[in-house]
Protein backbone atom coordinates (compact mmCIF):
# COMPACT_ATOMS: atom_id res chain seq x y z
CA UNK A 1 0.00 0.00 0.00
CA UNK A 2 1.27 3.56 -0.60
CA UNK A 3 1.16 6.29 1.58
CA UNK A 4 2.10 10.10 0.17
CA UNK A 5 3.50 12.00 2.62
CA UNK A 6 0.66 14.86 2.20
CA UNK A 7 -1.92 11.79 3.72
CA UNK A 8 0.33 11.16 7.09
CA UNK A 9 0.51 14.59 7.25
CA UNK A 10 -3.46 15.55 7.13
CA UNK A 11 -3.78 12.55 9.57
CA UNK A 12 -1.09 14.08 11.53
CA UNK A 13 -2.58 16.99 11.73
CA UNK A 14 -6.49 15.72 12.04
CA UNK A 15 -4.65 13.80 15.15
CA UNK A 16 -3.72 17.48 16.59
CA UNK A 17 -7.18 19.07 16.06
CA UNK A 18 -8.80 15.97 17.62
CA UNK A 19 -6.44 16.41 20.77
CA UNK A 20 -7.22 20.25 20.80
CA UNK A 21 -11.14 19.55 20.71
CA UNK A 22 -11.06 16.88 23.59
CA UNK A 23 -8.25 19.68 25.94
CA UNK A 24 -10.91 22.49 25.17
CA UNK A 25 -13.81 20.27 26.09
CA UNK A 26 -12.12 19.31 29.47
CA UNK A 27 -10.88 23.39 29.97
CA UNK A 28 -14.87 24.22 29.65
CA UNK A 29 -15.89 21.91 32.14
CA UNK A 30 -13.09 23.06 34.66
CA UNK A 31 -14.18 26.90 34.10
CA UNK A 32 -18.42 25.65 34.53
CA UNK A 33 -17.86 23.12 36.44
CA UNK A 34 -20.14 21.39 34.19
CA UNK A 35 -19.83 18.06 32.66
CA UNK A 36 -22.85 18.87 30.20
CA UNK A 37 -22.61 22.12 28.39
CA UNK A 38 -24.26 21.39 25.66
CA UNK A 39 -26.84 18.47 25.27
CA UNK A 40 -24.26 16.41 22.36
CA UNK A 41 -22.17 16.21 25.27
CA UNK A 42 -24.15 13.75 26.68
CA UNK A 43 -27.68 13.70 25.15
CA UNK A 44 -29.37 11.29 27.86
CA UNK A 45 -27.83 13.15 30.58
CA UNK A 46 -28.86 16.62 29.27
CA UNK A 47 -32.48 15.52 29.23
CA UNK A 48 -32.19 14.40 32.45
CA UNK A 49 -30.95 17.69 33.64
CA UNK A 50 -34.16 19.41 31.99
CA UNK A 51 -36.27 17.39 33.68
CA UNK A 52 -34.63 17.68 37.32
CA UNK A 53 -34.28 21.68 36.36
CA UNK A 54 -38.02 21.95 35.30
CA UNK A 55 -38.81 19.65 38.96
CA UNK A 56 -36.69 22.12 40.82
CA UNK A 57 -38.41 25.22 39.41
CA UNK A 58 -41.65 23.81 40.34
CA UNK A 59 -40.91 23.04 43.69
CA UNK A 60 -39.43 26.71 44.07
CA UNK A 61 -42.70 27.68 42.78
CA UNK A 62 -44.64 25.67 44.54
CA UNK A 63 -42.70 27.35 47.96
CA UNK A 64 -43.74 30.83 47.19
CA UNK A 65 -47.59 29.74 46.80
CA UNK A 66 -47.14 28.45 50.19
CA UNK A 67 -45.62 31.34 51.83
CA UNK A 68 -47.93 33.91 49.56
CA UNK A 69 -50.65 31.59 50.96
CA UNK A 70 -49.73 31.48 54.89
CA UNK A 71 -49.28 35.36 54.62
CA UNK A 72 -53.24 35.27 53.40
CA UNK A 73 -54.38 32.30 55.44
CA UNK A 74 -53.12 34.16 58.59
CA UNK A 75 -54.55 37.36 57.77
CA UNK A 76 -58.02 35.45 57.68
CA UNK A 77 -57.12 33.85 61.34
CA UNK A 78 -56.47 37.04 62.64
CA UNK A 79 -59.53 38.29 61.21
CA UNK A 80 -61.68 35.79 62.91
CA UNK A 81 -59.91 36.15 65.87
CA UNK A 82 -61.45 39.91 66.05
CA UNK A 83 -64.57 39.33 65.47
CA UNK A 84 -64.68 36.52 67.90
CA UNK A 85 -63.72 38.91 70.16
CA UNK A 86 -66.47 41.46 69.05
CA UNK A 87 -69.19 38.38 69.12
CA UNK A 88 -68.27 37.47 72.52
CA UNK A 89 -68.42 41.15 73.78
CA UNK A 90 -72.19 41.48 72.38
CA UNK A 91 -72.59 38.08 74.04
CA UNK A 92 -71.54 39.37 77.82
CA UNK A 93 -73.63 42.68 77.11
CA UNK A 94 -76.86 40.54 75.97
CA UNK A 95 -76.15 38.44 79.00
CA UNK A 96 -76.06 42.22 81.08
CA UNK A 97 -79.17 43.01 79.50
CA UNK A 98 -80.98 39.83 80.15
CA UNK A 99 -80.75 41.05 84.15
CA UNK A 100 -84.46 41.49 85.60
CA UNK A 101 -82.98 44.67 86.96
CA UNK A 102 -82.28 46.60 83.63
CA UNK A 103 -84.21 49.35 82.62
CA UNK A 104 -85.62 50.55 79.22
CA UNK A 105 -82.86 52.96 79.64
CA UNK A 106 -79.92 51.08 80.42
CA UNK A 107 -81.01 48.20 77.93
CA UNK A 108 -81.01 51.26 75.20
CA UNK A 109 -77.08 51.86 76.51
CA UNK A 110 -76.20 48.30 75.70
CA UNK A 111 -78.20 48.55 72.03
CA UNK A 112 -76.09 51.89 71.47
CA UNK A 113 -72.98 50.13 72.27
CA UNK A 114 -74.13 47.11 70.44
CA UNK A 115 -74.34 49.33 67.39
CA UNK A 116 -71.09 50.33 67.55
CA UNK A 117 -69.94 46.49 67.57
CA UNK A 118 -71.88 45.68 64.70
CA UNK A 119 -68.99 48.52 62.96
CA UNK A 120 -66.26 46.45 64.06
CA UNK A 121 -68.24 43.44 62.54
CA UNK A 122 -68.57 45.13 58.90
CA UNK A 123 -65.28 46.59 59.16
CA UNK A 124 -63.78 42.66 59.68
CA UNK A 125 -65.76 41.49 57.22
CA UNK A 126 -64.44 43.52 54.70
CA UNK A 127 -60.72 43.07 55.75
CA UNK A 128 -58.17 43.29 52.78
CA UNK A 129 -54.78 41.03 52.70
CA UNK A 130 -51.58 42.09 51.60
CA UNK A 131 -52.48 42.74 47.88
CA UNK A 132 -55.48 44.75 48.39
CA UNK A 133 -57.68 42.20 47.87
CA UNK A 134 -60.59 41.61 50.22
CA UNK A 135 -60.43 38.43 52.34
CA UNK A 136 -64.03 37.17 52.37
CA UNK A 137 -65.13 37.78 48.97
CA UNK A 138 -64.69 34.72 47.48
CA UNK A 139 -62.60 35.12 44.05
CA UNK A 140 -64.93 38.76 43.78
CA UNK A 141 -61.38 39.95 45.42
CA UNK A 142 -61.87 43.14 43.80
CA UNK A 143 -65.25 43.98 45.10
CA UNK A 144 -65.78 44.99 48.73
CA UNK A 145 -68.23 42.09 49.84
CA UNK A 146 -70.95 43.63 52.60
CA UNK A 147 -72.59 46.76 51.78
CA UNK A 148 -74.50 48.38 54.50
CA UNK A 149 -77.49 50.36 54.17
CA UNK A 150 -80.89 49.75 55.77
CA UNK A 151 -79.19 46.05 56.08
CA UNK A 152 -76.16 44.34 55.10
CA UNK A 153 -76.03 42.70 51.58
CA UNK A 154 -73.49 40.17 50.29
CA UNK A 155 -71.97 41.12 46.90
CA UNK A 156 -69.11 38.10 46.90
CA UNK A 157 -69.36 34.95 45.48
CA UNK A 158 -69.33 31.34 46.75
CA UNK A 159 -65.85 30.80 45.60
CA UNK A 160 -62.36 30.11 47.11
CA UNK A 161 -59.41 30.81 45.94
CA UNK A 162 -56.81 27.96 45.54
CA UNK A 163 -53.15 27.52 45.30
CA UNK A 164 -50.75 24.52 44.16
CA UNK A 165 -48.99 23.91 47.38
CA UNK A 166 -47.15 20.88 45.62
CA UNK A 167 -47.39 18.17 42.82
CA UNK A 168 -51.93 17.30 42.93
CA UNK A 169 -52.13 19.28 46.54
CA UNK A 170 -54.61 21.94 46.56
CA UNK A 171 -55.21 24.53 49.07
CA UNK A 172 -57.97 26.88 49.69
CA UNK A 173 -56.44 30.56 50.64
CA UNK A 174 -59.57 31.72 52.01
CA UNK A 175 -63.22 31.16 53.01
CA UNK A 176 -66.20 33.41 51.55
CA UNK A 177 -68.33 35.56 53.53
CA UNK A 178 -71.03 33.82 52.60
CA UNK A 179 -69.99 30.73 55.11
CA UNK A 180 -68.26 32.76 57.33
CA UNK A 181 -70.86 35.64 58.08
CA UNK A 182 -73.83 34.43 56.13
CA UNK A 183 -74.95 31.28 56.14
CA UNK A 184 -75.57 30.43 59.66
CA UNK A 185 -78.28 28.55 61.01
CA UNK A 186 -80.34 29.62 63.64
CA UNK A 187 -81.69 28.04 66.86
CA UNK A 188 -79.75 24.95 68.27
CA UNK A 189 -78.94 24.12 64.13
CA UNK A 190 -81.50 21.90 63.47
CA UNK A 191 -84.59 23.42 64.71
CA UNK A 192 -85.44 27.29 66.10
CA UNK A 193 -88.58 28.08 68.97
CA UNK A 194 -89.66 31.47 69.03
CA UNK A 195 -92.78 32.52 71.01
CA UNK A 196 -96.04 33.87 70.09
CA UNK A 197 -95.97 37.91 70.26
CA UNK A 198 -99.82 37.55 71.66
CA UNK A 199 -98.74 35.51 74.94
CA UNK A 200 -99.61 36.65 77.88
CA UNK A 201 -98.11 34.31 80.71
CA UNK A 202 -94.36 34.11 82.21
CA UNK A 203 -93.49 30.92 80.82
CA UNK A 204 -89.95 31.37 78.97
CA UNK A 205 -88.87 28.67 76.41
CA UNK A 206 -84.66 27.91 77.28
CA UNK A 207 -82.06 25.94 75.97
CA UNK A 208 -83.26 23.27 73.18
CA UNK A 209 -82.03 20.36 71.85
CA UNK A 210 -82.28 17.03 69.91
CA UNK A 211 -82.76 14.25 71.67
CA UNK A 212 -82.53 10.73 70.24
CA UNK A 213 -81.59 11.83 66.62
CA UNK A 214 -81.20 8.49 65.13
CA UNK A 215 -83.80 7.10 66.60
CA UNK A 216 -87.34 6.27 63.88
CA UNK A 217 -89.68 6.99 64.31
CA UNK A 218 -89.19 9.62 67.68
CA UNK A 219 -86.24 11.36 65.56
CA UNK A 220 -86.46 15.03 64.35
CA UNK A 221 -88.00 15.37 61.42
CA UNK A 222 -87.59 18.78 60.29
CA UNK A 223 -91.55 19.70 60.10
CA UNK A 224 -93.23 22.94 61.63
CA UNK A 225 -95.18 22.19 64.91
CA UNK A 226 -96.31 24.63 68.04
CA UNK A 227 -96.62 23.98 71.68
CA UNK A 228 -99.97 25.10 73.27
CA UNK A 229 -100.89 25.72 76.41
CA UNK A 230 -104.32 24.72 77.14
CA UNK A 231 -103.64 25.67 80.91
CA UNK A 232 -101.12 26.57 83.24
CA UNK A 233 -100.14 23.02 83.72
CA UNK A 234 -101.07 20.83 80.29
CA UNK A 235 -99.76 21.36 77.03
CA UNK A 236 -100.63 19.95 73.28
CA UNK A 237 -98.14 19.66 70.47
CA UNK A 238 -99.96 20.68 66.90
CA UNK A 239 -98.98 20.25 63.42
CA UNK A 240 -98.80 23.22 60.75
CA UNK A 241 -102.88 22.17 60.31
CA UNK A 242 -103.66 22.39 64.43
CA UNK A 243 -104.42 19.08 64.49
CA UNK A 244 -103.09 17.66 67.87
CA UNK A 245 -100.55 15.18 67.68
CA UNK A 246 -99.22 14.56 71.40
CA UNK A 247 -100.30 16.25 74.77
CA UNK A 248 -98.49 16.44 78.28
CA UNK A 249 -98.67 17.93 81.77
CA UNK A 250 -96.09 20.87 82.69
CA UNK A 251 -94.99 21.86 86.22
CA UNK A 252 -96.07 25.18 86.11
CA UNK A 253 -93.85 26.11 89.46
CA UNK A 254 -90.36 24.18 88.84
CA UNK A 255 -90.16 24.41 85.23
CA UNK A 256 -89.32 21.15 83.29
CA UNK A 257 -88.75 19.64 79.04
CA UNK A 258 -91.01 19.15 76.53
CA UNK A 259 -89.64 16.55 74.16
CA UNK A 260 -91.80 15.80 71.02
CA UNK A 261 -90.50 13.83 67.35
CA UNK A 262 -86.76 14.19 68.77
CA UNK A 263 -86.94 18.23 69.87
CA UNK A 264 -86.15 18.65 73.61
CA UNK A 265 -86.95 22.42 75.14
CA UNK A 266 -87.33 23.57 78.40
CA UNK A 267 -89.42 25.85 79.81
CA UNK A 268 -89.29 28.15 82.86
CA UNK A 269 -92.55 29.89 84.42
CA UNK A 270 -96.42 29.74 84.46
CA UNK A 271 -97.97 30.02 80.72
CA UNK A 272 -101.37 31.59 80.35
CA UNK A 273 -104.06 29.66 78.74
CA UNK A 274 -103.44 29.76 75.14
CA UNK A 275 -100.02 30.85 75.16
CA UNK A 276 -97.78 28.94 72.27
CA UNK A 277 -94.69 28.65 71.09
CA UNK A 278 -93.87 28.02 67.16
CA UNK A 279 -91.06 25.32 66.51
CA UNK A 280 -89.71 24.73 62.94
CA UNK A 281 -86.60 23.85 60.88
CA UNK A 282 -83.29 25.86 61.87
CA UNK A 283 -83.25 28.47 58.07
CA UNK A 284 -80.17 30.86 57.77
CA UNK A 285 -79.46 33.98 59.09
CA UNK A 286 -76.68 36.15 58.62
CA UNK A 287 -74.79 37.85 62.12
CA UNK A 288 -75.68 41.40 61.16
CA UNK A 289 -79.14 40.14 61.28
CA UNK A 290 -78.68 38.62 64.10
CA UNK A 291 -77.12 41.45 65.86
CA UNK A 292 -80.22 44.09 64.32
CA UNK A 293 -82.71 41.54 66.30
CA UNK A 294 -80.64 41.81 69.47
CA UNK A 295 -80.30 45.99 68.85
CA UNK A 296 -84.18 45.78 68.27
CA UNK A 297 -85.14 43.65 71.39
CA UNK A 298 -83.19 45.83 73.57
CA UNK A 299 -84.97 49.22 72.34
CA UNK A 300 -88.16 47.81 73.02
CA UNK A 301 -90.05 49.85 75.34
CA UNK A 302 -91.19 48.02 78.43
CA UNK A 303 -89.69 44.92 77.54
CA UNK A 304 -88.94 43.61 81.12
CA UNK A 305 -90.82 40.48 81.27
CA UNK A 306 -91.30 36.92 79.41
CA UNK A 307 -91.66 38.32 76.19
CA UNK A 308 -88.74 40.27 76.32
CA UNK A 309 -86.90 37.11 78.08
CA UNK A 310 -88.25 34.79 74.98
CA UNK A 311 -86.60 37.22 72.62
CA UNK A 312 -83.30 37.28 74.01
CA UNK A 313 -83.06 33.46 74.17
CA UNK A 314 -83.99 33.50 70.53
CA UNK A 315 -81.33 35.93 70.02
CA UNK A 316 -78.68 34.33 72.56
CA UNK A 317 -79.32 30.97 70.22
CA UNK A 318 -78.73 32.81 67.09
CA UNK A 319 -75.28 34.64 68.37
CA UNK A 320 -73.83 31.39 69.73
CA UNK A 321 -74.59 29.46 65.95
CA UNK A 322 -72.44 32.88 64.85
CA UNK A 323 -69.82 31.95 67.81
CA UNK A 324 -69.67 28.48 66.82
CA UNK A 325 -69.51 28.82 62.45
CA UNK A 326 -66.60 31.35 63.31
CA UNK A 327 -64.91 28.96 65.18
CA UNK A 328 -65.46 26.08 63.02
CA UNK A 329 -64.01 28.50 60.10
CA UNK A 330 -60.80 28.91 62.44
CA UNK A 331 -60.66 25.44 62.74
CA UNK A 332 -60.21 24.96 59.29
CA UNK A 333 -58.34 27.89 58.70
CA UNK A 334 -55.53 26.42 61.40
CA UNK A 335 -55.79 22.98 59.37
CA UNK A 336 -55.51 24.20 56.19
CA UNK A 337 -51.69 26.11 57.30
CA UNK A 338 -50.57 22.92 59.06
CA UNK A 339 -51.17 21.31 55.77
CA UNK A 340 -49.34 23.95 54.03
CA UNK A 341 -46.38 24.09 56.87
CA UNK A 342 -45.89 19.86 56.03
CA UNK A 343 -46.20 20.34 52.36
CA UNK A 344 -43.23 23.18 52.73
CA UNK A 345 -41.10 20.79 54.60
CA UNK A 346 -41.78 18.05 52.13
CA UNK A 347 -40.72 20.28 49.10
CA UNK A 348 -37.67 21.26 50.97
CA UNK A 349 -36.66 17.81 50.95
CA UNK A 350 -37.59 17.24 47.53
CA UNK A 351 -35.53 20.27 46.41
CA UNK A 352 -32.44 18.44 48.03
CA UNK A 353 -33.20 15.74 46.21
CA UNK A 354 -33.72 16.98 43.15
CA UNK A 355 -30.47 19.65 43.43
CA UNK A 356 -27.97 16.43 44.57
CA UNK A 357 -29.73 14.79 41.45
CA UNK A 358 -28.97 17.05 38.98
CA UNK A 359 -25.29 17.72 40.72
CA UNK A 360 -24.83 13.84 39.74
CA UNK A 361 -26.03 14.35 36.37
CA UNK A 362 -24.42 17.63 34.90
CA UNK A 363 -21.69 18.81 37.33
CA UNK A 364 -18.30 17.64 36.45
CA UNK A 365 -15.71 15.62 38.74
CA UNK A 366 -12.89 17.84 39.39
CA UNK A 367 -10.71 15.01 39.55
CA UNK A 368 -10.94 12.70 36.57
CA UNK A 369 -11.34 16.24 35.03
CA UNK A 370 -7.73 17.55 36.05
CA UNK A 371 -6.86 13.48 35.00
CA UNK A 372 -7.97 13.48 31.64
CA UNK A 373 -6.55 17.54 31.29
CA UNK A 374 -3.40 15.83 32.07
CA UNK A 375 -3.56 13.01 29.74
CA UNK A 376 -4.95 15.31 26.73
CA UNK A 377 -2.41 17.63 27.41
CA UNK A 378 0.44 14.78 26.94
CA UNK A 379 -1.63 13.21 23.45
CA UNK A 380 -1.67 16.63 22.56
CA UNK A 381 1.88 17.42 22.86
CA UNK A 382 2.91 13.98 21.21
CA UNK A 383 0.52 14.65 18.48
CA UNK A 384 2.67 17.94 17.82
CA UNK A 385 6.31 16.49 18.29
CA UNK A 386 4.94 13.66 15.88
CA UNK A 387 3.68 15.87 13.33
CA UNK A 388 6.91 18.57 12.99
CA UNK A 389 9.21 15.14 12.73
CA UNK A 390 6.79 13.83 10.16
CA UNK A 391 6.64 17.44 8.35
CA UNK A 392 10.43 17.44 8.44
CA UNK A 393 10.84 14.38 6.66
CA UNK A 394 11.64 14.32 2.68
CA UNK A 395 12.34 10.91 0.35
CA UNK A 396 15.60 12.91 -0.77
CA UNK A 397 16.66 13.01 2.63
CA UNK A 398 16.86 8.92 2.64
CA UNK A 399 18.62 8.22 -0.91
CA UNK A 400 22.57 9.12 -0.72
Amino acid sequence: MRVSTSWIQQQSVGSMMDRQSDLSDINTQLSTGKRINQPSDDPVGAARALDLSHLTADTAQYQRNITSANARLGLEDQSLSNTTNVLDRVRTLLLEAANGTQSDGTRGDIAAEMVQLRQQLLGQANGKDGQGDYIFAGNRTGTEPFASQNSVSYLGDNGQRMVAAGAGLQVATGDPGSAVFVDIPTGNGTFAISADPANTGTAVAGASSVSNPNASPSAWDGGNYSIVFTAANAYEVRDGGGAVLDSGSYDATNGGSITFRGAQVAFSGAPAVGDKFALGASTKQDMFTTLDNIINTLRTPNGGGAQMQNNINTQFANLDQAIDNITRTRGMVGARMNALDQQSGLNDDLTLQYKSALTDVQDVNYYDAISQLGAQTTALQAAQQTFTKIQGSKLFDYLR
